[in-house]
């Protein structure tokens, strides 16, 4: 990763150093939940989070070659948990891998770039612009899935936080990247 760029990402789009999340523990206390489905995937995540888990979706690591194009990862402390939540959820992960080495470790569905008074978070295909001084959402494009145009008009011109969640609006993997993005957004530019 370009160094600047790491420096960067640990600010928020108003200056202010980010807080740490536990999920950026060291490589050896972290784990990988594999899916074969996206669907299993955004299942997982919701069980997960709602049961107030600090996880998150990633991309799988370029060693990783079973599964969908995405991955939670978790503090690996949370391992038995996180399978008697799923397994009463009736999700199953194809496989559970503890990130022993650089080799293993997720890679960040985010694309972050400034561009003066814009930011702009792209997730997968789909990218999410916002004015920094107001907040406001000025552009939702990418995906492909039939539900970005009205995804788009439900959006723009509403500042983050009068903007309805995505995943609240759209049921399509873009739907769902773009989600994603506007929660990373939200971190990036908090109110």
């Amino acid at each position: 990763m370009n160094p600047l760029r790491s420096i960067l990402q640990r600010f928020t789009c108003d200056g202010k150093k980010r807080s740490s999340r536990s999920n950026h523990l060291p490589i050896s206390a972290r784990g990988i939940l594999i899916f074969d489905h996206t669907g299993d995937v955004i299942a997982a995540e919701s069980c997960l989070k709602n049961a107030g888990l600090d996880i998150r979706v990633m991309g799988p690591p370029p060693d990783v070659r079973s599964g969908c194009d995405l991955v939670i990862e978790f503090p690996l402390i949370l391992e038995l948990e996180i399978q008697r939540l799923l397994k009463a959820s009736k999700i199953s992960p194809v496989q559970v891998v503890p990130v022993q080495d650089a080799l293993l470790e997720p890679v960040s569905l985010f694309h972050i770039r400034h561009m003066g008074d814009y930011l702009m978070v792209r997730t997968a295909n789909m990218k999410l612009t916002v004015h920094k001084p107001d907040r406001r959402i000025v552009n939702v494009s990418g995906g492909g899935c039939p539900d970005i145009p009205w995804l788009a008009e439900q959006l723009v011109g509403q500042t983050l936080d009068s903007a309805p969640s995505p995943r609240s609006l759209g049921k399509t993997l873009c739907g769902y990247a773009l989600q994603i993005a506007y929660e990373e957004m939200r971190r990036q530019c908090p109110g």
